[in-house]
């Protein structure tokens, strides 16, 4: 700022022909210093002033009306503003925060320069490598809130009404299983005991980020191949199939078939647009297929499956039977592996909690909900906290308009540092696994993880960041994970004519007998697929004791063919709060026997 001072006030008033006394300068030179204004802005608004009020005088009189109707309120509001709504939402941006609390100290170092030695000493003696920060400064910082406050993220830092007004807080609303002798609790700062890891390993995991959109139809049409092969060969084996027939050739016995579901056009899939695509070894073509002899089934577009029928003029394969798919086997520790662990004669507790975005109401940035979920794992100190995306969710309607003053980068990094800072104390293990609807991140499928090259030796300890999907082995017990929707794509296109069953237990039956974690085709516009990862990071190299699949859709807890199945649901819906999950895990003693024991689950689904 320029300085100012009475000649170019003088000056400016006189290219308006206004002539006037020292005094007069000396009052609008004061009140320029108290209003932080050039000489050339006080004299607009004097004449703006002047004009309304039609022509008053240049005197001491009416310089004290204008300061008190136009000086007063346009240039002293804000900050008086400012003051209500902080006292309102007792938050404030934590940027503002460390401006005050450095102006505030440069004032108390200017002070003490005219004080006596002693109080001067006493007054840096904060600054001192002993005491680096104040304790105000201090309890501002420890607050995981104050890190997450919107008033930087948007213009708008009025808080979610809908959200802040929300009922049944801590409702459990979906249970599974029964811990028998137990209570919803982790191992009490024993975490470091947890032994967490991807299941494939680094070297075979999907660790860094990678180019893309350079796949050729060609590489596509040879994953989709492979996958026909690989699947009809478990199948072939498992149901003592000799040999499978070309699905287009006429013939007027019943004959096996091989191929993948395809729908006859664009449309959604109906049981009047079935067809069978063979692979390469049974002839490559496509052919419709009745479905009104089968009593049972369901099928989605991309399903590799084996049929049985008769194709007596080669233009349409009638349909008597279908063979279900196989999952693969469970995890099994080696039998060396499981002598050299230390096992208690108590079976130990671990307890999980999974959270899925967005982690902020639709009408406004203010990440209350990631707060609450904060003080949620304080609270209950669990062992594996498995946070999904999205964090800064590309839906959102400010992120859409553009409304947000920071970088997505910013805000994610935010998000993160009040998560660690907030758990810090319970020393949980934390999983990060990114969403496509993070908008900092890359929308490919699979997912490479999140890049935090800021974290501290001790921060990354406790931090796990794995690609979307994956396969994580917590204790002995493998997780299933994937933050895309894949309940509401299959959804969407699965047809089906059974009795006793639900659409969620037919969607993850088709995922864990299909072995990958999206076995639609094609995918919905919204996945960008690169199909030549997807076949190496994409699929399940076991079936996962547990697999977690967040969704739109109703949350829920259940068992599908032996894999306990959670869908936490997502931690705000709308304007309101969700729901978050926890598991309870109990591993028996390992048998010598070799065979595997089956973790004891219970679970349940809580509303935020």
């Amino acid at each position: 700022m320029a300085l100012v001072n009475a000649d170019r006030i003088k000056s400016e008033l006189n290219t308006f022909d206004i002539v006037c006394g020292d005094d007069i300068l000396d009052k609008m030179l004061e009140q320029c210093l108290c209003n932080r204004l050039q000489g050339d802005e006080i004299v607009l608004e004097w004449v703006a002033f002047s004009t309304t009020k039609g022509g008053l005088k240049l005197s001491l009189n009416t310089l004290e009306q204008f300061e008190h109707e136009v000086l007063n309120k346009k240039y002293k509001a804000k900050p008086a503003i400012a003051k209500r709504e902080e006292s309102h939402n007792r938050t404030r941006d934590i940027n503002s925060l460390h401006d005050l609390i450095k102006a505030e100290e440069e004032e108390e170092s200017l002070l003490d320069s005219y004080s006596t030695p002693a109080k001067g000493s006493q007054k840096r003696a904060l600054t001192t490598p002993e005491h680096p920060q104040s304790k105000r400064s201090a309890a501002l910082i420890a607050s995981p809130g104050l890190l997450l406050c919107s008033a930087s993220f948007s213009p708008s830092v009025t808080p979610s009404q809908k959200y802040s007004q929300r009922g049944g807080r801590g409702e459990v609303v979906s249970t599974f299983g029964a811990v028998q002798g137990t209570r919803w609790a982790g191992r009490k700062g024993q975490t470091n005991r947890v032994q967490l890891e991807l299941l494939e390993g680094s070297e075979d995991s999907l660790i860094n980020n990678y180019k893309y959109m350079f796949q050729r139809l060609r590489d596509v049409r040879n994953v989709l191949t492979e996958k026909i092969e690989e699947l009809g060969e478990e199948l072939r084996t498992n149901f003592n199939i000799e040999e499978f027939s070309p699905v287009s050739l006429p013939a007027q016995d019943s004959v096996t078939v091989l191929g993948q579901v395809c729908c006859d056009s664009n449309g959604k899939l109906n049981s009047q647009s079935v067809l069978l695509e063979a692979g390469p070894d049974q002839g490559g073509r496509q052919v419709p297929v009745d479905l009104s002899e089968l009593r049972d089934y369901s099928l989605f577009p991309g399903q590799v499956v084996v049929m049985e029928g008769m194709n007596t003029s080669g233009r349409k394969f009638v349909a008597s039977k279908l063979f279900e798919g196989v999952p693969l086997p469970f995890y099994s520790t080696p039998i060396k592996q499981e002598m050299d662990m230390d096992i208690p004669d108590v079976p130990e507790q671990l307890l999980v909690m999974v959270a899925c975005g967005p982690y902020t109401p639709s009408d406004g940035l203010t990440f209350d909900p990631l707060v609450d979920l904060i003080n949620v794992i304080a609270r209950d100190r669990p062992d594996v906290c498995i946070l999904l995306g999205p964090f800064v969710d590309s839906k959102h309607e400010q992120i859409e308009k553009s409304l947000v003053t920071e970088t997505f980068d910013a805000i994610f990094s935010r998000c993160v540092g009040s998560i660690v800072e907030g758990t810090k104390g319970v020393g949980c293990r934390l999983v990060f696994v990114p969403s496509q609807r993070d908008v900092h991140h890359h929308f490919i499928y699979p997912q490479p993880p999140f890049i935090l090259p800021d974290l501290s030796k001790d921060d990354a300890k406790r931090m796990t960041l794995v690609p979307d999907p994956c396969t994580l082995l917590i204790d002995g017990v493998t997780f299933g994970l994937t933050s895309t929707d894949i309940l509401f794509h299959m959804g969407a296109e699965e047809i089906s004519c059974a009795s006793g069953s639900d659409r969620f237990s037919r969607i993850l039956k088709h995922m864990l007998t299909q072995r990958n974690y999206y076995p639609l085709y094609p995918p919905v516009e919204e996945v960008n697929m690169d199909y030549e990862k997807f076949q190496g990071y994409g699929q399940m190299p076991l079936s996962p004791d547990v697999l977690i699949v967040p969704s739109e859709l109703r949350f829920f807890i259940k068992d599908v063919i032996g894999c306990v199945c959670v869908n936490p649901g997502r931690l705000t819906k709308g304007q309101v709060g969700g729901t978050y999950g926890r598991l309870l895990i109990q591993r028996s003693a390992p048998s010598i026997d070799g065979k595997r024991v089956s973790p004891c689950v219970a679970g349940q689904v809580v509303k935020i």
